[in-house]
C-alpha cells in the first residue's frame, strides 16, 4: 500500500462514513437554525459544536487499535511472546507460526492503522480540532501514539512524520525520530488535558463517545504519563539517557500513573462488536494456549491459570489438563486433534463483549520496578514495585493471591506433548517467584519481566517487544523453523518483514526504511531498540 495522500489519507468505509456522516447530520441541524452562520463554514463551528462532531469519531477509531487482530497481531505477536499457538494447519502448513511469514497476514498490521487511525486524526486535525477542542486534540495523539507503536515495533522504521505528505512517495522515519516525536506528542496530550481538567473539574466534552474511559480525562492524563513510561523502558538499551529523562517525566507527572485495576485501559466493544479473542478462540478454534505459558503458570501453581485458559478437551492424549502446543509445532499431525489443546477461557473471562485491553495498571508497577532497579529517581524500590504489580494483576483478574508472592521454589516446569514428542522441551529458566533483594540486577530483571509478562496477558504486543528487549521470559524456541535461513531459531524472530504492496507502490520510501533498518528485510533483523548487548 502506498504511503500518500490517494490511499492512506483515504480512509476505509466504516471510519470516514462514520466522521462524514456526524459532520452532515449536525451541519444540517445548525442550518435550520441560523443558516448564514453554519451553511458554509465548518470552520465556524463553535468549541462545543466542534467537540460533538469530532467525538462521535473516536469510538471507531479506538476500536481500530486492534483492526483486523487475527491477522494483525494473534498470528504473529501473540504467538512470538509465548502467550498463544495456533492448533490450525494454516497454508498448508508454512505460515507466520514457524517463520514462513505470509504477506496476507502481516500487511494488516502494517495498513489497517494508517487508514483507520491517521487517517481520520489528520481529517479531525484539518477541521481545527487542535485549536478548538485541545483536550480532545490530547486524546487523538494518544490513541495514534498507542497505535502507531505497535506498527513501528512490529515492522521498525515506518513514515510517521511526514505520512500523507506526498502524492507520489512518501520518506520512512528512523525509530529514534519516531520515538522522540512519540514523546513530543505525549508533551502536547499532557499539557493539554492538565489544562483542561484544571479549568473544569469533573467535566468532559467526549463522554460516552470514549470507548476507553468514557471521557474521564483525568484517567487519560494517567494514562498518558503511563504510556512515556512504557515508551521509555523501549528504548532504554538505545538511548539511555533519553530513556531515563522521560521514565523520571512520566514518574513525577502531575495526573499520576495508572494505579489500579479501575485505571486500565480497555477498548468497549460498542455497537455490537465481538471480543477478538473470543471471536478467534471460542467460535472459530484457531489459537490455543501456548507451550511457554503453560510452563510457567503450571510451574508457579498460578491462581490465574483458569481464568486465562480452559483445559483440553481431546480425548486422545489431554482431556481436562492445561496442556499448550509448542510454536512451529506440525500440527497437521494427527492424531492429536491440536485445536483441542487448552483454549482461552471464553466462557467466563474472554466474553463476547468482553473489553480489549491496551494498558493495565500491573504493567506499570512493573515497569517502576525496573525503573528502582536501574536506580532511576522516583521510582521508589524494586520489591515494592515487583510485589505490587503481582497483587494487582490477581486484583485486576479477580483470583486470590495466596502466598504466591512469597513462594521461593516453584519454577517453571517441562513441557510434554502427550501426542507427539518431538515437541517436548526442558524447561529454559529456572527463575522462582520470590523476590530476592541480594540477587543480582540479570537476576531482578528476569523475576520482573517474567511477572509482567503473566500479568499482561493477553497483549502479545508488548509482551513480544519485552522479550526483543530483555531476552525475558526466557521461552521456547520454534519447533520447525521454514525461514530458510533468515531467521535464526535461537535468536528467534524480531521483526515483521514490509508488505509487498509496499515495494510494488511506494518503492522508494520503503527501500529508504530497509536501509535505516540497517539490515535485511526479514524476521531476522533487530529494531533500533532491540540491541544485541546486556540489559545492565
Amino acid at each position: 500500500m502506498k504511503i500518500n495522500v490517494k490511499s492512506i489519507w483515504k480512509a476505509r468505509k466504516n471510519t470516514s462514513s462514520i466522521i462524514s456522516l456526524t459532520l452532515m447530520v449536525l451541519m444540517v441541524s445548525a442550518c435550520t437554525k441560523n443558516f448564514e452562520k453554519y451553511n458554509t463554514n465548518p470552520d465556524a463551528l463553535s468549541a462545543t459544536q466542534s467537540a460533538s462532531i469530532a467525538g462521535s469519531a473516536f469510538g471507531p477509531i479506538e476500536q481500530a487499535i486492534y483492526s483486523n487482530y487475527q491477522r494483525a497481531q494473534n498470528l504473529s505477536a501473540d504467538c512470538y511472546s509465548g502467550y498463544m499457538m495456533s492448533g490450525v494447519n494454516f497454508a498448508g502448513g508454512n505460515n507466520n507460526l514457524n517463520y514462513a511469514m505470509v504477506d496476507g497476514w502481516n500487511s494488516t498490521g502494517f495498513n489497517d492503522q494508517y487508514n483507520l487511525i491517521m487517517s481520520p486524526i489528520s481529517k479531525l486535525a484539518a477541521a481545527g480540532l487542535k485549536s478548538k477542542s485541545p483536550e480532545l486534540w490530547a486524546v487523538a495523539l494518544l490513541i495514534q501514539v498507542e497505535a502507531m507503536d505497535r506498527v513501528t515495533d512490529r515492522f521498525g522504521p515506518i513514515a510517521y512524520t511526514k505520512a500523507g505528505s506526498s502524492l507520489t512517495s512518501v520518506p520512512y522515519d528512523n525509530q529514534q525520530t519516531i520515538y522522540q516525536t512519540f514523546f513530543k506528542q505525549i508533551d502536547t496530550a499532557s499539557t493539554n488535558l492538565q489544562a483542561y481538567i484544571a479549568a473544569n473539574p469533573g467535566k468532559s466534552s467526549l463522554g460516552s463517545n470514549d470507548l476507553i474511559y468514557a471521557g474521564d480525562y483525568t484517567k487519560w492524563l494517567k494514562f498518558a504519563n503511563s504510556l512515556r513510561l512504557r515508551l521509555a523502558m523501549r528504548i532504554v538499551k538505545a538511548d539511555a539517557a533519553t530513556a531515563q529523562q522521560q521514565a523520571v517525566t512520566a514518574m513525577s507527572a502531575p495526573g499520576g500513573l495508572l494505579n489500579a485495576p479501575s485505571d486500565d485501559a480497555a477498548i468497549s466493544q460498542a455497537g455490537g462488536r465481538e471480543n477478538d479473542l473470543h471471536q478467534i478462540s471460542g467460535d472459530w478454534l484457531n489459537i490455543n494456549m501456548g507451550a511457554s505459558i503453560q510452563s510457567y503458570m503450571t510451574g508457579y501453581n498460578d491462581p490465574r491459570l483458569p481464568v486465562y485458559f480452559s483445559p483440553a478437551t481431546d480425548a486422545s492424549a489431554v482431556n481436562g489438563k492445561y496442556i499448550g502446543i509448542r510454536i512451529g509445532a506440525n500440527v497437521g499431525k494427527t492424531p492429536p486433534n491440536y485445536t483441542e489443546y487448552a483454549n482461552l477461557n471464553t466462557t467466563a473471562t474472554f466474553q463476547f463483549s468482553t473489553p480489549q485491553l491496551i494498558m493495565t495498571a500491573a504493567e506499570i508497577w512493573f515497569l517502576k520496578a525496573e525503573a528502582a532497579v536501574r536506580g532511576w529517581t522516583g521510582a521508589g524500590t524494586a520489591q515494592t514495585n515487583y510485589e505490587t504489580g503481582i497483587s494487582t494483576s490477581m486484583q485486576q483478574w479477580g483470583v486470590a493471591a495466596g502466598g504466591y508472592v512469597s513462594d521461593a521454589v516453584s519454577k517453571p516446569t517441562d513441557y510434554n506433548d502427550p501426542g507427539n514428542s518431538v515437541n517436548n522441551a526442558t524447561a529454559l529458566s529456572t527463575i522462582t517467584i520470590k523476590w530476592d533483594p541480594a540477587a543480582s540486577n540479570e537476576v531482578q530483571l528476569e523475576r520482573i519481566i517474567t511477572q509482567k509478562w503473566l500479568a499482561i496477558f493477553p497483549d502479545g504486543q508488548e509482551a513480544w517487544a519485552d522479550f526483543r528487549r530483555t531476552g525475558y521470559p526466557r521461552l521456547f524456541t520454534v519447533v520447525n523453523n521454514n525461514s530458510g535461513g533468515a531467521i535464526s531459531t535461537q535468536t528467534q524472530i524480531r521483526r515483521l518483514p514490509y508488505p509487498v504492496n509496499e515495494y510494488n507502490t511506494n518503492a522508494a520510501g520503503v527501500n529508504g526504511g530497509v536501509q535505516l533498518l540497517g539490515g535485511q528485510d526479514n524476521g531476522g533483523t533487530r529494531l533500533w531498540w532491540d540491541v544485541d548487548k546486556s540489559n545492565f
